[in-house]
């Protein structure tokens, strides 16, 4: 459609009138009082998320161990791909970061299943490879998440048939920064083919696919608390940086409105005085 930009409410010269001023003003005051609004919810939450963050910190850190300190094959062709998001937006680049990795990853091997989760990250990859989609989970990001919702997902990845999972997720660092990052994480197969596993003892194969199924668990909810955390700090830094912003529109349209007020006057004032000589 096509959209008028004429508004009709300027005076002479083409400049904006008092009350349009006045308008515009109130309009960036009332977002002002939202965005700090909204920057001491995602402070509250982002405390809750930091400290819930450690204790799923331990527990997905020592459960990834067993990968990163023995040699699993992880390169296999068929792989699945778990990228985890929120539904909620307004929090600076943190889902088009994991949406730009997953791209880049795609270009370079092209992804064929994929588990999305959060709205966010379903959006900005349906047009890339919307139809490699296993599965999608929404309502991420409204509530904590819980380690049910970590196990919904995980039994989710291991109802289908692969090689690795590479999970795609926002690594917290601090309150004002993040990674990006994919942790690969083998298939019960290569768990099993590897010799390490029974060095000490003999392990049969049902202990360890329970003990697959709960460590991948483990990994996808300490990644989720990851990302949580770091989409809170995030949102709370867009939020003071938008507050930031209205104020100093704010101080503008202020210099603004009292500049025009004072022409104004100014040409009142010139229009009585050039009445009162003409009459004289």
């Amino acid at each position: 459609a096509v959209v008028s930009t004429q508004s009709g409410h300027y005076g002479r010269g083409g400049m904006a009138t008092l009350k349009d001023i006045e308008m515009r003003l109130k309009s960036v005051k009332n977002m002002k009082k939202i965005t700090s609004s909204m920057k001491m919810v995602s402070a509250a939450k982002f405390a809750r998320a930091e400290r819930a963050l450690k204790p799923a910190r331990a527990y997905g850190t020592g459960a990834a161990s067993l990968y990163e300190k023995n040699d699993f094959d992880t390169s296999g062709k068929d792989s699945v791909l778990l990228a985890l998001s929120s539904d909620r937006g307004l929090c600076g680049g943190i889902h088009s970061n994991v949406g730009k990795m997953v791209k880049a990853a795609h270009a370079e091997t092209p992804i064929t299943k994929a588990i999305i989760v959060g709205d966010k990250a379903k959006a900005i990859l349906v047009k890339v490879i919307g139809d490699t989609f296993l599965s999608c989970f929404n309502n991420v990001g409204k509530k904590p998440t819980s380690f049910t919702d970590a196990l919904d997902i995980a039994e989710e990845v291991l109802s289908h048939d692969y090689d690795t999972i590479n999970i795609v997720y926002s690594k917290f660092k601090n309150i004002v920064s993040y990674n990006t990052e994919e942790k690969p994480v083998p298939s019960l197969e290569s768990v099993e083919s590897n010799a390490a596993i029974y060095v000490y003892d003999e392990v049969d194969s049902e202990v360890l696919r329970c003990y697959q199924e709960f460590t991948l668990a483990n990994i996808i909810y300490h990644s989720m608390k990851e990302c949580e955390a770091s989409e809170q700090s995030s949102r709370m830094s867009a939020m003071e940086n938008a507050t930031k912003n209205a104020g100093e529109k704010i101080d503008a349209l202020t210099l603004q409105y009292n500049r025009t007020r004072q022409a104004v006057i100014t040409r009142e004032l010139i229009e009585i005085i050039s009445g009162a000589s003409a009459l004289e």
